[in-house]
């Protein structure tokens, strides 16, 4: 991280600060660095490509409670409206995306689609997703294929509003209003079209109590939802980018009911924003300022390794059992973007992460109860080098390429998964609750100003969920729904008195933006997600040669 600048960070009424009690301010340092983070943390969130399950093998990181949105809930599961439990509950229809190995198992979605729609409140973005997809069997051999197309919608833009008010307040020429069409932003610029492709293949081996499975999930993407936000004060943001996704699982089962599953995973995520400024100049041909376009280029780019550990028995009798989980991810963070909510070059940073999990469940006469305990310590380094030599107050020089500041977070979070589902005839009905704690302490050390600090942060965020099955011969129909709450979208708050001093600063010939543009707040969203998941079974092993997909 860069040094961070002075700032004044006034406290909003209604938009208080990240866990702060209302008689303690917080260190306005603090609440920079935190919003810089943000854009980070949303980065690194998106590393987290499989939806339930498959969050415990991609460990996702966050310094501050970014509503990053259902963007990656792509695949079909039974578990969903359950809280998502998975270590002592098989999910039949995510499993095989989250370990390939486990494609071998029946009641695999044979042919599935399964759409999904969200919106965050507050006018703050949203996705359609249609994905589509079969699996495939032909003696020892399985596989699977799948396609999906995403349309997301961008939040709301601040900067519209504030700068059609300054107009209004004859703070900026009226001749601006039409050209530049501060009354709403360009279709294109509100909507992007993201593609997505997986497919699988795996063999059982030997006595056919073990599976081996490979897959590879590919994305083209044209947006990655909230980044815009992160350039509050930008005019548009371009994004254009992908992941690629590289899994390769085993699974054995073992006498007594019991099973053991193991996976390697790699991931890779690169992202480029091109964006766009509308700053102030003199006008030569007489009084007056007119716009000038300045356009910056950023890079953001993740690196992942993974590997995960998975067991599962009986335990005692009626219907119980217990399973286990040990994950660890090490990351790379090469590029991390200059997001303008900051004005400040960022620099690389690389995190370890591990996931400690059990899970018990009972599934008696028709009914399922499940409970996930997962504890996930995780460190995180990163650090600001210098470009040219920078004096020090002490009187020595950091040379070029040497670190301005380090900063060390050490994370100690815990997930809560628990759900029940109950059978009625033909029918299922769930209900679950999920619950992510983060608590954090970051030591700072600036060795431009020459000091260092220490500060703890902590939230939770709560998501209940629900669903309805309707199993029929030819087909099963599932929906499943949740609601995130305690997560927020980082930004600056705009005021009158703020937004005239960021145009006067325009004006007095700046070519760089304030950092921030106004009172950095956490403005509270809600993620509303649903589910329609359909399989259409086929009675049946294909025979030999017979493939099928979306």
């Amino acid at each position: 991280m860069a040094r961070i600048p002075d700032v004044n960070l006034s406290r909003s009424p209604t938009v208080p600060p990240l866990s702060s009690p209302p008689h303690r301010p917080r260190s306005p340092a603090l609440v920079a660095l935190l919003a810089a983070l943000a854009g980070a943390a949303a980065a690194v969130a998106v590393s987290g490509a499989l939806p339930a399950a498959a969050a415990a093998q991609l460990i996702s990181l966050r310094t501050v409670p970014v509503a990053a949105g259902d963007q990656f809930v792509l695949f079909p599961s039974r578990n969903l409206g359950m809280g998502g439990v998975s270590l002592a509950v098989r999910d039949p229809w995510l499993d095989p995306f989250v370990n390939p190995a486990e494609g071998a198992r029946d009641g695999a979605a044979p042919l599935f689609g399964a759409p999904v729609f969200y919106g965050v409140s507050g006018g703050n973005g949203g996705a359609r997703t249609l994905p589509l997809g079969g699996r495939l069997r032909s003696g020892a051999w399985f596989g699977a294929l799948a396609l999906a197309y995403q349309q997301l919608e961008s939040a709301d833009r601040q900067d519209v509003v504030v700068l059609d008010a300054l107009v209004r307040r004859g703070a900026l020429p009226d001749r601006l209003v039409g050209p530049w069409g501060w009354g709403g932003q360009p279709l294109r610029d509100r909507l992007a079209d993201n593609l997505y492709g997986y497919a699988a293949l795996g063999r059982r081996l030997g006595d056919g109590r073990t599976a081996l499975g490979a897959s590879v999930l590919l994305a083209d993407l044209q947006g990655v939802d909230g980044v815009d936000l992160l350039y509050a004060l930008s005019r548009r943001v371009e994004q254009r980018g992908g992941l690629a996704d590289f899994r390769l699982g085993l699974v054995r089962d073992l006498p007594g009911d019991r099973s053991l599953e193991a996976l390697l995973l790699h991931h890779r995520f690169g992202m480029r924003h091109d964006v766009s400024y509308l700053d102030w100049a003199p006008d030569p041909a007489g009084g007056g300022v007119v716009p000038v376009i300045r356009e910056e280029r950023n890079w953001d780019r993740t690196r992942t390794w993974g590997v995960s550990l998975g067991y599962e028995q009986p335990l005692g009798g009626a219907g119980w059992r217990i399973g286990g989980l040990l994950v660890a991810n090490w990351k790379t963070h090469p590029r991390i973007p200059n997001y303008e909510i900051m004005a400040i070059p960022r620099d690389p940073g690389r995190s370890w992460a591990y996931d400690f999990g059990v899970g018990i469940a009972r599934a008696l006469d028709g009914a399922t109860v499940g409970l996930d305990l997962i504890y996930e310590p995780a460190w995180t380094e990163t650090w600001a080098e210098a470009a040219a030599p920078v004096p020090t107050p002490r009187g020595d020089t950091i040379p070029a390429g040497g670190r301005t500041v380090e900063n060390d977070f050490r994370f100690s979070n815990l997930h809560l998964r628990a759900g029940v589902s109950h059978e009625l005839g033909p029918a299922d009905l769930q209900l679950g609750l999920q619950l992510r704690s983060v608590r954090y302490w970051l030591d700072q050390v600036d060795r431009v100003r020459g000091t260092s600090r220490e500060q703890a942060e902590s939230w939770a965020e709560w998501t209940p969920t629900w669903g309805l099955a309707l199993r029929l011969p030819a087909l099963e129909l599932r929906y499943a729904g949740r609601l995130t709450l305690g997560t927020g979208r980082p930004g600056a708050l705009w005021t009158p008195d703020r937004a005239r001093a960021i145009a006067e600063s325009r004006l007095m010939g700046a070519d760089f933006l304030p950092a921030p543009g106004g009172p950095l707040t956490l403005q509270e969203a809600r993620v509303l997600t649903h589910q329609v998941a359909v399989s259409l079974p086929l009675g049946g092993r294909l025979r030999s040669g017979a493939w099928f997909g979306a």
